[in-house]
């Protein structure tokens, strides 16, 4: 093999080196935006999960809230309706 043939060669192989430190530098940027868009999905998925739980105990407390005002507003009532019958017993009695 003539000598310039072993310089072309080795000229060659030092020529793609870099080429193939960058390829496999990309290799493990692609691995690691894999792991992290993973992590980021699975991360996602128990927000969802949280949010989903959140949302039918909002629920739950709306419909409580929405009973609790009501039961207020019968016992307002009731309370009214008793309060006036004392004032017409007290009238009744004041007036005899």
């Amino acid at each position: 093999m003539p000598a310039n043939a072993v310089e072309v060669a080795s000229s060659t192989a030092a020529d793609f080196r870099p080429l193939e430190e960058k390829i496999l530098r990309t290799i493990e940027l692609l691995k690691s935006a894999r792991q992290a868009r993973a992590v980021a999905e699975r991360d996602a998925a128990s927000l969802r999960e949280q949010l989903d739980k959140r949302a039918e105990e909002v629920e739950t407390l709306r419909q409580e809230l929405v009973t609790f005002r009501r039961e207020r507003e019968e016992v307002r009532t009731r309370v009214e309706k008793m309060l006036g019958q004392i004032e017409a017993l007290t009238l009744e009695e004041a007036a005899e």
